[in-house]
């Protein structure tokens, strides 16, 4: 791994875990002494962290993207589109025993799980059943897009009710695309993406002023 792969992975792991928070302020020099890197790797890790919508630019320095509540209604517009479209193609499929893998991955987690497994898995969960499509270009939509998610996601796993129906919700999916029922499937699938949305953006708005409190900047647009 080059230096600036090793850069950009462990920023992005405490960009995405929350270990420097939306709104923070980043310098190059901070960078380059915590991880012992040069400046042209570090640069060049903090512009493709930039093309993720992780980090932006302020004035000479760097900034931690705030978390966007306008973006995330856009991002589940756009799951929608690719995450029904994979769902179908794999409902369809001859042969969707890989299903089973992502049930065993789900039910790996129990009360003893850490939050931050929880939180890998439920990621996983989306990934994982649009790789099952086959389709390549809607893998990677599906992860660019739970990517853009994960810091947000990473507060909703406080929630032990969210958390307890969106697995709900990974089974009956799951469930329909077992029975290669397409339709049933993207019904499915398509009302998980908004609900989670809707609870999201609600718990984020209402919890603004704590988030902002430890740190964490949230905008509305």
């Amino acid at each position: 791994m080059s230096q600036m792969q090793n850069v950009e992975r462990q920023l992005r792991e405490m960009i995405l875990g929350l270990e420097i928070g939306p709104g923070e302020r980043l310098t190059e020099r901070w960078i380059e002494s915590r991880f012992g890197a040069s400046r042209t790797p570090v640069r060049a890790a903090l512009l493709r962290l930039e093309t993720e919508g992780l980090v932006g630019r302020d004035g000479r320095g760097w900034t931690v993207a705030p978390i966007n509540l306008a973006e995330l209604g856009q991002i589940a517009v756009y799951r929608e589109a690719v995450e029904v479209a994979a769902v179908r193609l794999t409902a369809a499929l001859e042969n969707r025993s890989g299903v089973e893998v992502i049930a065993a991955m789900l039910d790996s987690c129990d009360a003893d799980t850490p939050r931050e497994e929880w939180h890998r898995v439920g990621m996983d969960f989306h990934i994982e059943l649009a790789r099952l499509s086959g389709n390549e270009f809607l893998l990677k939509a599906v992860r660019d897009a739970m990517t853009r998610l994960s810091r947000a996601r990473w507060l909703e796993v406080r929630d032990e009710a969210a958390l307890s129906r969106a697995w709900a919700e990974h089974h009956a999916i799951l469930a329909a695309v077992r029975a290669g029922d397409a339709n049933e499937a993207a019904r499915l699938l398509a009302a998980h993406i908004a609900g989670s949305r809707d609870r999201l953006v609600t718990s984020l708005h209402d919890d603004r002023r704590g988030l902002r409190a430890r740190g964490f900047a949230v905008v509305a647009a």
